[in-house]
């Protein structure tokens, strides 16, 4: 595209062009099950089969078995989120590289956990995925510090630092990082909204996805909480900026029967996707099963967002999503093949 001047607009078309093309690669269902009765070595041919296959190619020598697709999925879903900022400039790159700052808390938690329980670093490095502001370089400085709060203080003068600072102690006192995860993401959900009302295309649309995925990450807090038998005031757990005000998910939370607690929420529930993923949800005994209806809620609104505005920022946020659950897909069906687990339990662990 040399010596052709790019517009926004033509941004956003060339972009979101690429990003279709890139959905219709995505591994189709029918191939998922497929994997399900395959043995590890088979699911590993069969990614090096598609395009995973250099990083399969490229890592071989050196990683075997399960660290081989951890490792290759980790370095392929990296190298194709910065593929994709490539393709793009001005606002529209700006916004996708602040979306993908999750990745960033999901990282530094990550090495904050396994210092803790004293994992060697290339057992820890083996799941981080450099996608964010935080590139491997940084991680790797990151990962010789020897110690949590060392970790901590390397990150000063980044957009998480006062929080991992106010947080790291009573996560270590406590030995759970839980509460700590929570106040990142309720930082970045926040630091999302303030992005998107600079004026980015299509921030309306934006901003009522943001609060979909709001909704729906503090529904499955509250399941959580009340598969855990967790009545108590949750209003700190729940991350502001969704349709749901925090006082009604505190009401919400209270209820200690299932159907009732159901019932109540349908009550709260506009989106019909999602009241007929609830009364799914009914009949679901497994936490994990409730997770997963949930996030296939997300996603298929998330594509009906895509189709009503083409050329806007969603088709790109859209191909992260699906690009980041085929990759824990994949994951998923080698852990579960390492850990043999049958083909009917492993299904259910899969987002598709």
């Amino acid at each position: 595209m040399a010596g052709i001047s790019i517009g926004p607009a033509t941004n956003y078309v060339y972009a979101c062009t690429r990003m279709r093309i890139r959905r219709s690669r995505l591994i189709p269902r029918e191939d998922y099950l497929r994997m399900l009765n395959m043995s590890l070595p088979e699911i590993t041919r069969f990614i090096g089969e598609t395009y995973y296959r250099s990083e399969i190619d490229e890592l071989g020598t050196s990683f075997s078995g399960i660290n081989l697709v951890e490792v290759a999925l980790s370095w392929n879903l990296a190298k194709e989120y910065q593929k994709i900022l490539d393709l793009m400039f001005g606002e529209l790159k700006h916004f996708t590289a602040s979306y993908l700052r999750r990745w960033d808390i999901q990282n530094v938690v990550t090495i904050l956990r396994g210092k803790t329980q004293g994992m060697h670093p290339d057992k820890i490095r083996e799941v981080l995925v450099p996608a964010g502001r935080l590139d491997k370089v940084i991680l790797d400085r990151l990962l010789v510090e020897e110690s949590p709060e060392r970790v901590v203080e390397m990150l000063k003068g980044e957009q998480i630092y006062p929080v991992l600072e106010q947080e790291l102690p009573g996560a270590i006192e406590t030995g759970s990082f839980a509460h700590l995860e929570n106040e990142l993401y309720k930082g970045y959900y926040a630091w999302l909204i303030a992005d998107a009302m600079e004026g980015v295309k299509g921030r309306k649309e934006f901003l009522r996805y943001i609060e979909l995925e709001i909704d729906i990450r503090n529904i499955q807090n509250l399941f959580r909480l009340q598969a855990g038998r967790v009545h108590d005031d949750v209003r700190e757990l729940m991350i502001p900026g969704g349709s749901f005000p925090v006082e009604e998910l505190q009401k919400l939370s209270e209820f200690e029967d299932r159907d009732e607690f159901i019932d109540a929420l349908k009550r709260q529930v506009k989106a019909v996707p999602l009241l007929n993923a609830l009364e799914v949800i009914r009949g679901k005994g497994h936490l994990r099963g409730i997770e997963i209806a949930l996030t296939l809620v997300q996603l298929d609104q998330m594509g009906r967002m895509t189709k009503r505005y083409p050329f806007s920022v969603l088709p790109v946020l859209a191909y992260l999503e699906e690009k980041k659950y085929e990759v824990a897909n994949l994951r998923a069906l080698a852990r579960g093949k390492e850990a043999n687990l049958p083909g009917e339990r492993l299904r259910g662990y899969l987002v598709m």
